[in-house]
């Protein structure tokens, strides 16, 4: 199945309706998220818990924080350089400055390399916000439903969203690092459902190679 821009403006011109779009998303991107993400509910410990839905529910915008000038020009960069490598993927220019700034935001916020984020993203939905994998995965990180009930206001449908999804996304990560000390290769297995298998790792590493900046 191919899954060009022109075909995909053209089925969504066709059915305006958001539960259209996300059917449309899921149908399209089952050639595409070929390891998209199955986390797994698993008992964790109230503190946990509790660490992760204050994490999740901070209100705040996502204003970005620098230490000085230089800080924020190669911020400005960065953003510059991914929004070139990002056009054919995220054509409008405003999305995608938007995108690159939640990115930075959540990445950066749950201490995670940007650029690795963007890797995961690939590997997950290739840059469609409303991916829907056969399990029930959503959105660019692809998480599960179930987390906005464990640590969130219980609507799935908010994993659409952009911010939404790229905090639940960031956030459980951070936790399955934090829970492997530190490694991964693990943490990103138990992201996908895969603990162990090094299918996943290593296509989340190879993309992030991908995105590789230097400054």
């Amino acid at each position: 199945m191919s899954f060009g821009s022109n075909a995909v403006g053209q089925w969504t011109g066709a059915c305006g309706s958001f539960a259209c779009r996300v059917a449309i998303a899921a149908l399209l991107c089952c050639s595409v998220c070929a390891y998209a993400g199955n986390q797994k509910e698993e008992a964790m410990a109230d503190s946990v818990r509790l660490a992760l839905s204050k994490a999740i529910n901070d209100s705040r915008p996502p204003t970005l924080q620098f230490s000085d000038i230089n800080d924020r020009i190669k911020y400005l960069y960065w953003r510059g350089e991914m929004s070139e490598r990002l056009k054919a993927k995220l054509p409008d220019a405003q999305v995608r400055h938007e995108f690159l700034h939640t990115v930075w935001y959540e990445a950066k916020r749950a201490g995670l390399d940007p650029q690795m984020v963007l890797g995961l993203i690939q590997v997950e939905s290739a840059f469609h916000k409303y991916a829907l994998s056969s399990v029930g995965a959503r959105g660019y990180m692809q998480v599960m439903p179930f987390w906005t009930r464990v640590i969130g206001d219980g609507d799935p449908k908010k994993l659409f969203e952009m911010q939404t999804n790229l905090r639940y996304g960031c956030s459980v990560l951070r936790m399955y690092i934090d829970q492997e000390a530190g490694d991964l290769y693990l943490a990103l297995g138990r992201y996908n459902g895969s603990r162990g298998q090094p299918e996943y790792p290593n296509a989340v590493r190879a993309a992030w190679k991908k995105w590789d900046y230097k400054e």
